[in-house]
């Protein structure tokens, strides 16, 4: 309780750019595995993307997940994908054949007590699915192109560069994710990573506004360098953003844990999943990613780079004065 109030208050002092090492590092790390999730076992896309059969009914009598499962199996179903939302149950399977699709309407309605006409059943070919991706595919790039614009225009091309980057950051560890999880990719959990990409951004424009204002006034009579005044900046944002992302993600949460466990909302996992995961990554990004690889960039800049030179030669004619002026005492 005392570090929260005292963080609340701004009392404390995080060195998020001075640890940029710590932050890049564990960085790769996670980027590491979530490629290697994405290779090894890929993303699990859902019926609207590779095509497939969707059945839908609601069971008569208590069953379980692995009953339907086995039902399908039992007809020579290969690897079906049962969910539950409520009382319903939706079962996604391969591509099937009219003549077998009919006949699983017909063993549902027999396993289950269904009527044949309350056995849902949705058929969505493989080059709809591909509509799809290609328009997914669009709508990402069009939204990418329209943060570098704004960012460029807003502020400036380094710290779109860095915005952009991070943006990445967050998507690739988020996919990574989905690809060990084994959860379904559908076209929920695209509308989830666009919001998470807006998420980021807004936490990353509110720390960069605060860091261009701090730094505007850096000259050549400056008592700090680019990193340190960013780096107060960094601070001063630290509780709004912990804010913000705390109150953003608490209901997200409570829709991914909460509904759909106990409430068996299954259907919910898509987006919740991806608003979880991105909103975490985000508010981690915006602090640790974005922020230190904007002041790696800015520190290459003469100007900044004078800055330092001068700020550092003063350091240390003062420690060495200092040292003098003991050694005289001692003597």
């Amino acid at each position: 309780m005392g570090l929260g109030r005292r963080l609340y208050r701004g009392e404390i002092d995080v060195d998020f750019v001075g640890k940029w090492r710590l932050w890049y590092g564990l960085s790769g790390l996670l980027l590491v595995i979530s490629l290697a999730g994405l290779l090894i076992n890929g993303l699990n896309l859902g019926v609207e993307f590779k095509g497939g059969s969707v059945f839908s009914f609601k069971p008569q009598s208590s069953v379980s997940v692995e009953e339907v499962r086995g039902t399908f199996s039992d007809e020579g179903v290969h690897q079906p994908i049962v969910q539950t939302a409520g009382e319903r149950y939706r079962v996604t399977t391969e591509t099937l054949s009219e003549s077998t699709t009919l006949k699983m309407q017909d063993v549902i309605s027999k396993e289950y007590g269904v009527p044949v006409n309350e056995v849902n059943i949705q058929s969505i070919g493989a080059s709809w699915g591909g509509e799809v991706s290609e328009k997914a595919w669009i709508g990402l790039g069009v939204f990418m192109l329209a943060i570098i614009l704004y960012l460029s225009m807003a502020f400036e091309p380094k710290m779109a560069l860095a915005a952009i980057v991070a943006l990445v950051h967050d998507l690739v560890i988020t996919a990574g994710v989905y690809a060990w999880s084994g959860f379904e990719v559908t076209p929920a959990t695209l509308l989830g990573f666009l919001t998470i990409l807006g998420y980021s951004l807004y936490d990353a424009v509110v720390v960069f506004d605060m860091i261009k204002e701090v730094t505007a006034k850096l000259g050549t009579t400056s008592k700090q360098t680019y990193s340190m005044a960013a780096n107060d900046a960094l601070n001063h944002t630290l509780i709004r953003s912990l804010n913000t992302s705390l109150v953003a993600i608490l209901p997200v949460a409570a829709i991914l844990f909460i509904g759909t466990t106990v409430l068996g909302a299954g259907t919910l996992k898509d987006l919740s999943l991806a608003l979880f995961v991105g909103m975490v990554v985000g508010t981690y990004s915006s602090l640790c990613v974005a922020t230190p690889l904007l002041v790696t960039l800015k520190e290459r800049e003469p100007k900044y780079q004078a800055i330092a030179r001068r700020i550092a030669s003063t350091s240390g004619a003062k420690g060495a004065k200092g040292s003098k002026s003991a050694a005289t005492a001692n003597g």
